[in-house]
């Protein structure tokens, strides 16, 4: 495939405004609270879209339009149960969540809340948490880049392995300088790119089979089972696809911008804002994939995961495909910079400072999260080096043992006073334990979604323990109780 000029541009263009932001945003970061936190200063609409943003990652744009064009409506289960995770995480947990995380001694990292919260001073919580954070980011963060790698392979008909590396080199640019209000800006921007690009090539799509009518038509001559909901449906695989709404409570790289929020009184206007961009994505993400298998019906594609690349390619000019081409480097690159940000806390603050060097300066956990940034992206890109990888099915892994590792855990603690530390560690360890080998047994009930059980087993873990232990001290009965007090009046 020949390099087309205009495209290449447009994404250059694009490209370069993303690097310009990320040195803005450096020269705005003076330490690791604002490298990793952004100083708790991020405005409601910022932190909404860039939630949303890291969140959706390459698999809105890749894995979901990939999966309707393969199976139908018969996929449609596993958006409804994003958007019911997503809904329930910003009404019930965004608030107390960036209130306690304060009242915790202005805890900045997941791993640092959950061990001021129960005033851990063996680290065993901050250091287990940090490693579930590490396994599980270095798969999430591969599929991010594989996204990226099959965009400009199918575009430019570059080499995969060069396209890997090309992809991941932007990101960490500004990521590494940047940090976190380089990668929250960026995911404004990008989160209102996607958005676009969402409903605009569905759109066209559906205007150039006929309308909507014409489109349904054609697609049930193909194959009615394709408008069917229900087509290829079991109680296991359903509860599977809604299962991925528990996920939401868990993703440190979601959760923490809600610890970034600069007021608890922007969160409703947040979540408002948050939601809307949600699922009107959704949606537009479901009828790229919906619209392509009755437009490319003659000419099947080989990789279903490039549909909405084949649409921008097809239906525009190529100065306006370059941009909409640049909407999935946007849902790559805003889940990418999170996910490193993420890692690189864990390394600087629950590894380093916490263990090896305790009165390290803010300026050496700056570096040492840096380099931190540089080590990860590099496993990660080693990691993505097979060609064949699915996006859909990497991220299905890692957001599966965030989900069931961290989130029951922040759930039960900030809902119950009676919550103990070992009750927090037995928690993530039995959820990440129960996804990994969940995740390798088929057949019968062990074709559910290892998200769900993982989280149920998380959960009973969390209350037996802590009932057969120690009532908590009463210190952190104190410090609930402030925090609640101030739930109140928030």
């Amino acid at each position: 495939m020949s390099i087309n000029l205009p495209t290449l541009i447009s994404i250059i263009i694009y490209l370069i405004g993303m690097l310009l932001i990320g040195w803005m945003a450096a020269r705005m970061t003076k330490n690791l609270s604002d490298y990793v936190l952004g100083g708790r200063r991020l405005s409601a609409g910022v932190a909404a879209l860039s939630a949303g943003a890291s969140d959706m990652s390459g698999w809105l744009m890749l894995g979901l339009p990939g999966a309707v064009y393969v199976s139908g409506m018969g996929s449609i289960w596993l958006p409804i149960g994003l958007a019911i995770g997503a809904y329930i995480n910003w009404q019930f947990v965004a608030k107390p969540l960036r209130i306690y995380t304060e009242v915790a001694n202005d805890s900045i990292t997941v791993p640092g809340y959950f061990e001021n919260r129960f005033r851990d001073r063996s680290k065993a919580l901050r250091v287990i948490s940090a490693v579930v954070i590490l396994v599980f980011f270095t798969f999430y963060t591969s599929a991010s880049l594989v996204g990226g790698a099959i965009l400009l392979e199918n575009s430019f008909g570059m080499d995969y392995i060069l396209a890997l590396w090309i992809g991941a080199a932007v990101i960490v640019s500004y990521t590494f300088f940047g940090g976190f209000l380089a990668a929250s800006w960026t995911d404004f921007i990008q989160g209102i790119l996607m958005f676009l690009a969402l409903i605009i090539i569905p759109i066209a799509a559906i205007s150039e089979l006929g309308g909507w009518n014409e489109t349904v038509q054609k697609i049930g001559s193909i194959d009615t089972s394709h408008l069917n909901v229900y087509s290829g449906a079991t109680a296991i695989g359903v509860v599977s696809l809604l299962a991925w709404g528990l996920g939401y409570f868990g993703q440190p790289h979601i959760i923490v911008r809600f610890m970034g929020i600069d007021s608890t009184s922007n969160i409703p206007k947040a979540r408002i804002i948050g939601m809307g961009w949600m699922i009107l994505s959704l949606f537009g993400a479901i009828f790229v994939g919906f619209a392509g298998i009755a437009y490319f019906a003659e000419t099947p594609l080989q990789n279903s995961e490039t549909v909405f690349i084949m649409f921008s390619q097809v239906l525009f000019n190529p100065w306006v495909a370059g941009f909409l081409l640049a909407a999935i480097l946007s849902a790559i690159m805003s889940t990418v910079d999170s996910q490193l940000l993420v890692s690189s806390s864990a390394l600087a603050q629950d590894f380093y400072k916490s263990i090896f060097r305790r009165n390290a300066s803010h300026k050496e956990e700056m570096i040492v999260g840096r380099i931190a940034v540089l080590g990860i992206a590099i496993i990660a890109i080693l990691l993505g080096y097979n060609p064949d990888s699915k996006v859909l099915e990497l991220v299905s892994y890692a957001w599966a043992g965030f989900g069931a590792a961290f989130g029951p855990v922040i759930i039960m603690s900030l809902f119950w006073k009676r919550m103990t530390r070992n009750g927090a560690l037995a928690g993530i360890i039995i959820g990440a334990v129960t996804v990994i080998v969940w995740a390798k047994l088929t057949g019968g009930l062990f074709d559910l979604y290892e998200l769900a059980p993982g989280f149920v087993f998380g959960l009973i873990a969390i209350i037996v323990v802590s009932l057969i232990d120690k009532v908590p001290s009463k210190e952190i009965q104190e410090e609930f109780h402030t925090y609640k007090s101030k739930l109140n009046e928030a």
